[in-house]
Formats: C-alpha cells, sequence, structure tokens
C-alpha cells in the first residue's frame, strides 16, 4: 500500500508527554495549524487546563490521564482517540524523563521507572499506533536524542534509554517497510532543549542541574515534529550542535570521548545547590510549562530547518566539519573561564560560531504551577 501521510489540518495527532515542554509546544504548534488532538500525561490538572485553552482557542483536543510505563494506560490513549475521533495519523511518543547521577549511585528501582517510560513507553506506544494504522496509514514519531548516538557521564542511563529508542525505531521501521505497511516511522534527536527536563530530572548531585550549550528551544523540536507528520523522513536531528557531536562520534569517537571526560560533567551542573532531589521521575512534575530556566539559547537551528528544506541540506551539512571544531574549541575556552551558561550562537550554514548577549524566553505558561497526581481516566471528555 502507497504511504500517503494528510495535511495537518486533516490529522488526528496523539501527542504523550503533553503536559510540559516539547510535548506542549508541539500541542499548541499543532493545534494551530488545525490538527486534532489527544494529549497525554500523567498530570491530569495541567492537561485539563491546555485542553480548555486550545478548545478556547478555535482548537479541537481531548486528554487522557496516563502513565506509558504501563500497557493498559497506552491502551486507554488509543482508545479514547478512536472513541472521540474515529482513529488517528500521527502518533508522538514524547514522554520521558531523565536522572543526573553517575551509573554507580544510581538505584535498580529508579533506572527501571526510567526505563519504562523511555523506553517502554515508547515501544508500547508504537505497536499500538502500528497496529492501527497498517490499514489506514500514517505516522509513528519518536522522540530520541543526541544522546541516541554517544554517551556522557552524569546521564548514563538516560543515554542508555536513547539508544535503545533509536534500536528499537530502527528495527520497526525496517519490519514496517518489510511488509509494506504505509506507516512512516520517524526518529527525532532533539540536542539540548530548553524546556523543563533539568527540574523534571531526579537529581543523585548536590548541585542545581542544567543542560551543555549549545541549547535550542523547544519551538525548534515542534516544527521538526509536524514536518514528519507530513513527510516521511527516517530521522531528523535538531539542533545543529547535536549534529556535530553525533558526527564527531562517528568520525572520531576517542577525540569526544577525551571531550566528554574533560567538560561535560561540569557543564551539567550550576555552583548552586540542588532544590528538588526527586524530580518528575516516581510522580508527576510541574505541568503547563513549555520552556526551561536557561536565558541564553539558541532561538532557531539553521541545520534543521535545512535538512527539512532538501535544497539546501548538502551546503549545511558541508559545513559541519568547520562548525564542530569552532564549536568545540569556543566550548573548551568558555569552559576554562567560568562556568556560568553564555548564548552560544551557531551560524550553521557556514560554520560561523560567536557569542552574544541573550534574553530569557517569554513563556506565557512560566506561572503556572499544577501540583501533578496520577489519576485515573478522566470523567470528561471520555
Amino acid at each position: 500500500m502507497a504511504m500517503k501521510l494528510k495535511p495537518l489540518n486533516q490529522q488526528v495527532m496523539v501527542i504523550t508527554g503533553a503536559s510540559s515542554g516539547i510535548g506542549l509546544a508541539t500541542a499548541f504548534a499543532a493545534a494551530e495549524k488545525g490538527a486534532r488532538l489527544v494529549l497525554a500525561a500523567r498530570n491530569e490538572n495541567a492537561l485539563r487546563d491546555i485542553t480548555e485553552e486550545i478548545n478556547n482557542n478555535g482548537g479541537q483536543a481531548i486528554y487522557v490521564a496516563a502513565d506509558v510505563g504501563f500497557q493498559q494506560d497506552v491502551q486507554r490513549i488509543a482508545d479514547a482517540a478512536l472513541s472521540y475521533y474515529g482513529g488517528f495519523d500521527t502518533w508522538v511518543n514524547d514522554a520521558g524523563v531523565s536522572i543526573y547521577g553517575r551509573l554507580d549511585e544510581v538505584t535498580d528501582e529508579d533506572n527501571r521507572r526510567l526505563f519504562d517510560t523511555n523506553f517502554w513507553g515508547v515501544v508500547y506506544g508504537s505497536l499500538v499506533a502500528a497496529m492501527h494504522m497498517r490499514q489506514r496509514g500514517g505516522a509513528i514519531i519518536n522522540i530520541g536524542s543526541e544522546l541516541s548516538d554517544l554517551g556522557i557521564p552524569m546521564q548514563g542511563m538516560y543515554a542508555a534509554s536513547k539508544h535503545a529508542v533509536k534500536g528499537f525505531t530502527d528495527s520497526l521501521r525496517i519490519e514496517l517497510e518489510e511488509e509494506g505497511a504505509p506507516i512512516s516511522v520517524t526518529l527525532i534527536k532533539p540536542a539540548g532543549i530548553n524546556t523543563p527536563y533539568p527540574d523534571h530530572a531526579k537529581n543523585y548531585t548536590g548541585h542545581k542541574l542544567t543542560l551543555p550549550p549549545p541549547v535550542y528551544e523547544p519551538e525548534e523540536v515542534a516544527k521538526a515534529i509536524l514536518y514528519a507528520a507530513t513527510h516521511h523522513k527516517r530521522d531528523i536531528m535538531v539542533g545543529g550542535g547535536g549534529k556535530l557531536m553525533s558526527l564527531t562520534q562517528k568520525l572520531a569517537p576517542g577525540l569526544m570521548d577525551v571531550a566528554n571526560e574533560t567538560f561535560m560533567t561540569d557543564q551539567q551542573l550550576l555552583d548552586e545547590p540542588a532544590q528538588h532531589h526527586e524530580g518528575a521521575l516516581h510522580r508527576p512534575g510541574e505541568g503547563g510549562r513549555i520552556h526551561g530556566r536557561i536565558k541564553d539559547t539558541m532561538k532557531t537551528s539553521l541545520y534543521t530547518r535545512a535538512v527539512t528544506n532538501p535544497m539546501i541540506t548538502g551546503a549545511v551539512v558541508a559545513a559541519a566539519g568547520a562548525a564542530a571544531l569552532a564549536l568545540a574549541n569556543k566550548n573548551r575556552n568558555k569552559q576554562a573561564k567560568d562556568r556560568n551558561v553564555r548564548r552560544v550562537e551557531v551560524v550553521e550554514a557556514v560554520g560561523i560560531v560567536e557569542t552574544v548577549p541573550g534574553n530569557p524566553p517569554q513563556d506565557r505558561n512560566s506561572d503556572r504551577d499544577y501540583p501533578g497526581r496520577i489519576a485515573p481516566p478522566p470523567a470528561h471528555p471520555l
């Protein structure tokens, strides 16, 4: 059967992890394009408010309070889409959480909980989506990471889970193509993204957590997800910085190891005391917030814009090597001078790296604070 993806304004889209960060940015962006939405997360209070906001602004959305680490919860998400909309066209597996801590410090219980969400949630969502789409077609979009391609200290088990997501997604794609199913399977690999991710991570350190630069805004990932919902694309890296790290890992893995050993631990920790050690690993975190607390970020990724526009892909990829060297040197110098995060502006198309003043992103939902809880399926709307 030939693969044909619908325009967004004709689609029903399921998004897990929709209560904050990338999932929430994608929900708002998809609603603006006319997609009908099924939003899922553990935080029912946040989902209720987000759904109400979308519907009040002329969109169409329903929500299901669910924990993707449980197969029966994922099935409830699919059942809600079937009951309310008669089916779905795109399924986005976005739910995820991290742990900051050395591998010999983290408990088995925490590691298994992380894999339940990051890996098994993707597996359950992908398989239930594929079962439905085999006859009608559609897109399965799984959120991996730049750490699907390499490992770093302090987030070793998160990196392992994202490697597993990549292996599963690639294998699923091959099997579906082998049987001729009209299903597009895309792996999205974001670089560091300015979401509440560090706040939601379980923290084994004594420090407040952050992300190493360059850090991009979540709207860039949302754009890539919507592109994959309407175009058959194998994978998309979001952020030229992530692409350069992945490229260096492939071409010079020993060099990448040395760089990560030297700089990566310090670039993930701030000189401030930790505030929330438990994070959102075992319970819902703060919902309703798209952006994180990193002030100096890159608003767009020219690299990602290029790879979603085939006319200019070649020129940007050709410049990646030069940009990789410039970025690595810049980060070494920056780390040696001070540990405060500054804005790193990467002009990826020509391999130029600049440091420029930045302003904190304005998040229309940043003042919202929802107490999270795991709840049964809501009485309204389903």
